[in-house]
């Protein structure tokens, strides 16, 4: 009796590890917004091209995989009627409105993604490129003084961190401000950034080791690849938000379940 007894005590500890693990993680974004900006619709060529569009698909879902709730998920497309997964369109006063609209009822924290063109004073959104001051205008007013993880996916994307910068913000950026990203061509599914940032999503117990993996990975990309001058992906960690990360886990390693009890461990209670 009392060894079938300690093997339903371990089994139940197995089967409450698997339940508390997946709680615990949606809890974290709790109250967060999540939103993925395709700024763009073009290859550098020209020709149209799907990176942008399929990152941002992607991406939210990945969102929704980790925790945060599928209404406080929007994403933007330069050609919304175009996908079945709805997204809004992507111009410069829809995104400011909706982020704040979504932060009037999500008051935790924000998660915000742009995967599209850069050039060393903006980046592209729909028909006009947008300064570092006009996506901060957007990011202060509706995230403010809340923990915000801000990724700018694009080429020079670097020059975003100095005018973003807060002690509660993490931003991370494709490139250096002098420096372009690589991978935008239409007979790829995703840019280089875009493509390692998803690789390293589950992989990654917070945003901090996110982005060390996403860097390590876009540097082994363009090594194999033969492409110079280096992008360089940047970090800055705000110190507010540093202290805070490990509260905000991107994924979760798989439960540890007890294994049966061996012959030399069943003695009595």
């Amino acid at each position: 009796m009392r060894k079938f007894l300690k093997h339903a005590a371990l089994a139940l500890l197995g089967f409450a590890a698997l339940l508390c693990a997946p709680t615990a993680q949606a809890a974290a974004f709790d109250g967060w917004i999540g939103a993925v900006i395709a700024g763009d619709y073009r290859a550098h060529s020209g020709a149209p091209a799907e990176v942008f569009d399929n990152a941002r698909r992607d991406l939210a879902a990945k969102l929704v995989g980790v925790g945060f709730a599928a209404n406080n998920v929007r994403t933007f497309s330069v050609r919304p009627n175009r996908y079945a997964d709805a997204p809004m369109r992507s111009d410069y006063r829809t995104i400011g409105d909706t982020l704040k609209q979504m932060t009037l009822s999500a008051r935790a924290g924000c998660f915000v993604y742009f995967t599209s063109h850069g050039a060393p004073n903006g980046i592209v959104i729909g028909d006009f490129l947008v300064s570092p001051s006009g996506i901060g205008e957007i990011i202060d007013d509706a995230c403010g003084n809340r923990p915000s993880v801000l990724i700018f996916s694009a080429c020079y994307s670097g020059i975003f961190i100095g005018p973003l910068a807060t002690e509660n913000r993490m931003i991370l950026t494709a490139a250096r401000p002098d420096r372009t990203s690589f991978g935008c061509s239409e007979d790829l599914d995703y840019t280089f950034f875009d493509q390692c940032v998803l690789e390293a999503i589950p992989k990654s117990p917070t945003f901090l080791e996110l982005a060390e993996g996403t860097r390590a990975c876009v540097d082994a990309r363009e090594v194999k690849e033969g492409m110079t001058p280096p992008s360089e992906p940047q970090l800055y960690l705000g110190d507010n938000l540093a202290r805070l990360l490990k509260f905000y886990p991107v994924s979760t390693p798989p439960p540890v379940v007890p294994e049966p009890a061996t012959a030399a461990s069943d003695q009595p209670l």
